[in-house]
């Protein structure tokens, strides 16, 4: 009868294979030690000022610097500065700096009506439904001092406000507001045109204008029919 060796547990233990749970331990161990050693606080504590902190690197103490002189955002280099101020030096000026065509006038009604009519009504004289309401009624456009006010006065009021009117440069874009000094300087020679001023082939009184579909309501503009090659060469009787 062959002998029977007793085999110690230790080395019973060491002869069996390690489950797969056990054999990732370390690695997974080693892993997260690696990952954590990449970690430093650099990321939060970085070389950076804190707004409005103090900082003994400048002379004036404050870590909120000045831009360079000269320093112009994007998009607002205006180097023609008559376009964007309607003055020469603190003079307003009495030109469009752009020619004015009809459509420019059609673009300055539209910006009139929706941005001045409330306040200065439809014809300038004032009396917007703004003013029948109780607001303080501005002047007329068809006063003597404001059919000489030079273009750039205009503009300038647009720009900067005038008395109880506010300021519009945030609302119309600087070529709109051009286009609305050419519409009120339109209208201030609707109210005050002699027959002199009418062209010959002109009819006067105008003829009404067809309107195409449904009329406008009050959210919309009513489509004008454009008149035809043959109205448009017809010579009055």
């Amino acid at each position: 009868m062959p002998s029977l060796r007793k085999i110690s547990p230790l080395k019973m233990e060491a002869g069996r294979p390690r489950p797969a749970g056990q054999a990732r331990i370390p690695y997974s161990v080693l892993l997260a030690v690696l990952v954590l050693a990449g970690c430093r606080q650099d990321m939060h504590d970085q070389p950076r000022f804190k707004p409005l902190a103090e900082s003994d690197f400048y002379a004036d103490l404050r870590s909120a610097r000045p831009p360079v002189d000269g320093t112009v955002a994007r998009g607002q280099l205006h180097e023609d500065s008559y376009l964007y101020t309607g003055k020469f030096g603190n003079n307003p000026g009495d030109y469009m700096p752009f020619p004015v065509t009809e459509d420019v006038l059609a673009r300055g009604r539209e910006r009139f009506n929706i941005y001045c009519a409330p306040c200065h009504s439809r014809l300038g004289d004032g009396n917007g439904m703004i003013v029948q309401r109780g607001f303080r009624a501005p002047p007329s456009y068809h006063t003597e001092r404001l059919r000489k006010a030079p273009l750039g006065y205009f503009f300038d009021v647009m720009t900067n406000g005038f008395g109880a009117m506010p300021e519009y440069a945030s609302q119309i874009p600087p070529r709109d507001r051009w286009t609305i000094v050419a519409y009120i300087r339109a209208l201030q020679l609707s109210q005050e045109a002699t027959m002199s001023d009418v062209p010959p082939a002109q009819k006067v009184p105008s003829e009404p204008p067809l309107f195409r579909g449904d009329p406008g309501s009050g959210a919309t503009l009513p489509e004008v029919q454009s008149a035809s090659p043959d109205e448009k060469g017809e010579q009055p009787k």
